[in-house]
């Protein structure tokens, strides 16, 4: 079937932590076509914590390059394309912009003791009022500091401190910028006055002029390397919007631009958030509030285990099969149909899905996985089951969180990979006691880096439009039964996190000191 023709469409990179996605978008915000490529690594453990920045340039081109001939269109018709990424990453750059690291992921959770450091010598409530991120081992700020600390010969070089979206992006056109979200997100940023903050800077130790330009992500801010752009299959003459980070454009992507509505996002990680009209700061740092543009905050929380538990368990059992080879080994589908056998509450077991620490709402580094409840009557398909719920548990407990902040939500939109999942979808909609709404696309931090470009090229004028052009495919409504059994196991989650507290300290505190948890 000949595919229809368009004068004019947009490009959308997401540049995610396990792999990049693109999307081709008319000026309507129709989807014409779509490409992903996966990083390549050489284990689950490289995967999640330090990646090679050149591999991510290579995926780029390739997935652009597969959305472009899946689509049909032309080279030379694109009038814009935005590169969204993940937030929290770090890359040094010495000073002929080659990398002195790789990209060092939010899961990388290295810096946990200069995080802690810092808690206990400085009063981070001020620097949290004025960065609106909470010290944590994930933020850049800290992970600077490790690399001061542990690795002061890569420190002493770098000319610059970048992420993962700004190495692509100088890649692609040589600009030297950065957008306010991924700024926002590094924990070096005034979240008000959207400049460089000078407290933070002065803790990491670094001078402004190692930062990347602070610009508006509705900036043009070049056009792609000639090279680049044929690799690609796009004309050389389309222009770079800067666009955001990868949280701002899944919500955007998903239609939840209005205040009232908040994005339940399950991918590698987990998140709900809520775009504000004004910068929104918990009084105890439970959630955080980075900068979108000078009109608009993304407020809420993240949990660092969503998807990667399911992944961690997946791997765990087909490592722990010697005689399966690639075509039997066990599928994350396989993994959603064992749990789809059990009854809501998975028999008792509860999983709190700790495998790298926890973020919102207890920014709890030593947090550690625990399997609650097991006995002989439990198997692989209720851990399985127990796993979907313990994610939905921690999203549950972010959503307290922005209910006390912000106010309970009128609609609640998902993203992420999860909208492949209807068992996980239902399962959320009971933990959360919400309904909740599921776009008809489902790769939503791609098309919201097209919607910039859209914004951009001047096809709609603000952000709160773009909700229009968002179709909702299908819903998911609480079940009370299921919500009862959930609300019960709920609370019983929270008590063992509570009672586990000093627990996760002491183990926290002797892995490190006797084993090597930094290898599989």
């Amino acid at each position: 079937m000949t595919k229809p023709q368009v004068e004019t469409y947009l490009i959308g990179v997401d540049l995610g932590t396990s792999s990049c996605k693109s999307v081709v978008m008319d000026s309507t915000g129709s989807v014409l076509g779509s490409g992903a490529a996966l990083y390549p690594a050489e284990d689950m453990h490289s995967q999640w914590e330090e990646q090679d920045p050149e591999s991510l340039v290579t995926a780029t081109i390739i997935a652009v390059r597969e959305a472009i001939d899946s689509a049909g269109v032309p080279p030379d018709a694109c009038t814009g394309l935005s590169v969204g990424g993940a937030l929290h990453s770090l890359i040094a750059l010495d000073g002929r912009d080659r990398p002195l690291t790789g990209v060092i992921t939010w899961a990388d959770n290295r810096a946990a003791p200069q995080a802690t450091a810092l808690r206990n010598t400085h009063d981070v409530n001020v620097l949290y009022r004025q960065t609106g991120c909470p010290v944590h081992s994930m933020y850049p700020l800290a992970k600077i500091i490790w690399l001061r600390e542990e690795r002061p010969q890569i420190f002493d070089k770098a000319e610059w401190f970048i992420s993962s979206k700004e190495y692509v992006t100088l890649r692609l056109t040589g600009s030297r910028v950065v957008d306010y979200a991924i700024a926002g997100a590094s924990g070096l940023l005034d979240t008000h006055a959207l400049t460089w903050s000078e407290q933070a800077l002065e803790l990491a130790d670094i001078e402004p002029g190692q930062l990347f330009e602070l610009t508006d992500p509705l900036e043009t801010i070049g056009k792609l390397n000639t090279d680049f752009a044929a690799a690609m299959g796009v004309g050389s003459t389309a222009p770079l919007i800067l666009g955001s980070g990868d949280a701002v454009n899944s919500s955007i992507g998903a239609g939840a631009v209005l205040e009232q509505q908040v994005t339940c996002m399950v991918g590698s990680s987990g998140a709900l958030r809520v775009i504000s009209s004004e910068p929104m700061l918990d009084p105890q740092e439970r959630s955080w509030c980075y900068s979108i543009d000078s009109q608009h905050w993304l407020v809420g929380g993240a949990i660092n285990n969503g998807g990667l538990a399911l992944e961690w368990l997946r791997d765990a059992l087909n490592q722990g099969s010697a005689a399966l080879s690639r075509e039997t080994a066990l599928s994350f589908n396989e993994l959603i149909d064992w749990a789809a056998q059990i009854e809501p509450g998975a028999q008792g077991l509860l999983c709190l899905p700790f495998l790298t620490g926890e973020r919102s709402p207890h920014w709890n580094p030593n947090a550690r996985a625990v399997l609650f409840g097991l006995t002989l009557q439990h198997d692989q398909r209720h851990i399985a089951r127990a796993v979907l719920e313990g994610v939905c548990f921690r999203l549950r407990s972010v959503l307290d969180v922005i209910n006390e902040t912000i106010g309970e939500p009128q609609e609640v939109r998902a993203s992420g990979g999860f909208t492949r999942s209807r068992l996980w979808l239902q399962v959320a909609a009971s933990v959360l006691d919400q309904e909740i709404l599921v776009p008809s696309w489902g790769e939503t931090s791609s098309l919201g880096a097209a919607f910039w470009a859209m914004l951009g090229a001047g096809h709609v004028s603000t952000l709160e439009e773009l909700g229009g052009l968002v179709e909702v495919a299908t819903s998911y409504l609480p079940v009370e039964k299921e919500t009862r059994i959930y609300s019960q196991l709920y609370a019983i989650y929270e008590e063992i996190y509570t009672s586990l507290r000093g627990a996760f300290d002491k183990m926290g505190a002797l892995q490190a000191n006797f084993f090597d948890t930094t290898s599989g």
